[in-house]
C-alpha cells in the first residue's frame, strides 16, 4: 500500500519509505492511501482468533509488498509477547490492561512491532539509523526497550526536564548502549518541536540517517489499532461498546478510529484528556486553539498541540459533524482525577494510574443506557507512585522488577531549548554522521 501526506495526497510514498522518512518533507503525517475494509466474514470469526493471527491480517493490508508474509508473522510474534487482559472493574465497564509489557505502558505496542520493522529494512541498508523520539513520559521507555541493542540503530530521546515520574526517567537513563537521553529545558511540545526541526533540516539528513519512533511513524501509529480487536474477541459483535481513551498527542484514539472505519462496530469513542484540553474545545467549538502546555498528574498527556490531529481531521474529511457523530472529548483536572482514582479503588479495590483513571470517569458520566464501556489503562499505577501515595495510600510499594532500576546509573544529558544546541550535539558524536 502507499502512503500519503495529510498536507498533500499527490505526496505519496511506499510502507517501507513512510516508515524510514517518519515524517514527510511538508511537516504532515503520513496516511494510509486507502482504508482496506475488513469482511463480515473475518469480523464474526475474531472469538476463534488469537490476537497475532487478527494483526496479522490487518496490519498485512498495509505493509504488503514491503515485508513478506513470514517476516510479518515473525515481527508480530515477536510484538505480542505479553497479555493484554480485559478485567471487568464494575457493572457495563471494563479496562482493557495495555500496561502488561515490558516499561508497563501501552506504546509498548507499538514501539516493538517499529523497532522491528525498522530493523528488518536496515538489514538493507549501509548507513545506521538514528531514531529521534520525544517524549511526555511513557513513550521514552518504550522506545528504550523496543531498540535497546537492535543492530544499525541509535536512539536520542529529548523529554522536558522535571515533568516525567522518577521510574519514567529510570527507564530511559538507564539502559546505556544505542540508547542516549538528553532532559531539555521545556515541555513536550517543545522536546516534538525540536524533533520536527531535525527532520525538515535538509542539511543534518544528509550527513545522517534520522527517523521517528513517535506515533507520527506510520509503524507506531498502525498496530495500536490491534488491541481494540480484543473486546470484540471475547464479547462478540453485538455489543454497544464505548472505548474512552486517554488522550495526549491522539495516536492511540485515532488508531481506533482507523479500525472502526475499517468495519470494527466500535460504538463510538470519548477523547478523555486532561487540563490539556485543545481537542475536547475543538470538539465543542469548532475552534482549534493549542494553549500553552499546563502541567498536570496525569503528565503523558500534557501536549498542548497534539501531532496526531491532522490524522483526526483526516479520517473524518476535515469534517467536524462526521467527528461528532463517533466522538465526544472529556476534561478532567487534578482534583478530579485524584477523585476518580479513590473512588473507583474504595469501591471497586481496583487501582488506575492518573490517565486511566481520566477515562474511567469519562465513561462515568457519558455512558448511556444500553452501552458498555472499556476504558483503556494504558499505564501500570507504579509508573505514578508519588501521585498513588497521595491520593490512594503512602506505604504502596513498586513491584520488585522496578526496584532494580533504581539501583542502576542514570545517563542523561541536559539540553537548552534550542534547535542548535540539538544539532551540536549530533555532530559531537562520530557514530551519528
Amino acid at each position: 500500500m502507499n502512503f500519503f501526506s495529510t498536507n498533500d495526497r499527490a505526496n505519496k510514498t511506499s510502507f517501507r519509505e513512510s516508515v524510514i522518512k517518519s515524517l514527510p518533507a511538508d511537516n504532515g503525517l503520513y496516511f494510509p492511501e486507502v482504508i482496506p475494509s475488513l469482511d463480515l466474514k473475518f469480523l464474526e470469526s475474531l472469538h476463534n482468533r488469537s490476537l497475532p493471527e487478527i494483526a496479522y491480517h490487518v496490519l498485512s493490508l498495509f505493509s504488503e509488498p514491503d515485508i513478506p508474509s513470514e517476516k510479518l508473522q515473525a515481527i508480530i510474534e515477536d510484538t505480542f509477547i505479553f497479555d493484554i487482559p480485559l478485567v471487568r472493574v464494575e457493572e457495563n465497564i471494563y479496562c482493557l490492561e495495555l500496561f502488561h509489557g515490558p516499561t508497563m505502558a501501552f506504546k509498548d505496542v507499538g514501539a516493538r512491532f517499529l523497532a522491528r520493522t525498522l530493523s528488518y529494512f536496515q538489514e538493507a541498508e549501509d548507513e545506521e539509523t538514528t531514531i529521534l523520539v520525544a517524549t511526555s513520559g511513557d513513550t521514552g521507555g518504550a522506545v528504550a526497550s523496543g531498540f535497546f541493542n537492535q543492530a544499525g540503530i541509535n536512539v536520542v530521546i529529548l523529554y522536558p526536564s522535571g515533568k516525567v515520574t522518577p521510574l519514567q526517567d529510570r527507564q530511559m537513563t538507564t539502559l546505556g548502549g544505542n540508547i542516549k537521553a538528553l532532559e531539555v529545558d521545556g515541555d513536550f511540545d517543545d522536546c516534538q518541536a525540536l524533533v520536527k526541526q531535525a527532520f525538515l533540516d535538509k542539511n543534518l539528513n544528509q550527513r545522517m540517517k534520522l527517523s521517528s519512533a513517535n506515533s507520527i511513524n506510520i509503524a507506531r501509529w498502525l498496530p495500536q489499532s490491534i488491541y481494540y480487536y480484543i473486546p470484540f474477541m471475547l464479547r462478540g459483535l453485538d455489543e454497544k461498546i464505548v472505548c474512552s481513551v486517554p488522550s495526549g498527542n491522539y495516536g492511540n484514539v485515532t488508531s481506533g478510529m482507523l479500525a472502526k472505519k475499517m468495519g470494527l462496530p466500535i460504538h463510538r469513542f470519548i477523547a478523555a484528556s486532561n487540563a490539556n484540553d485543545v481537542v475536547p474545545r475543538y470538539l465543542e467549538s469548532g475552534v482549534y486553539e493549542p494553549y500553552k502546555t499546563i502541567q498536570t498528574i496525569a503528565n503523558a498527556m500534557d501536549v498542548s498541540k497534539p501531532s496526531n490531529f491532522t490524522r483526526l481531521e483526516t479520517l473524518y474529511d476535515h469534517d467536524l459533524q462526521n467527528i461528532l457523530r463517533d466522538t465526544s472529548g472529556y476534561r478532567l483536572d487534578d482534583e478530579g482525577t485524584r477523585h476518580a482514582m479513590q473512588a473507583c479503588y474504595h469501591q471497586n479495590n481496583y487501582l488506575m494510574d492518573p490517565h486511566s483513571s481520566i477515562a474511567y470517569k469519562a465513561l462515568h458520566e457519558q455512558l448511556q443506557e444500553g452501552e458498555e464501556g472499556i476504558f483503556l489503562g494504558t499505564a501500570h499505577h507504579s509508573k505514578f507512585m508519588n501521585v498513588m501515595h497521595e491520593a490512594i495510600h503512602p506505604n504502596l510499594e513498586l513491584p520488585e522488577k522496578t526496584k532494580q532500576l533504581f539501583e542502576k546509573e542514570r545517563q542523561s544529558e541536559k539540553l537548552k531549548n534550542d534547535y542548535k544546541e540539538l544539532k551540536a550535539y549530533f555532530y559531537s558524536f562520530n557514530n551519528f554522521l
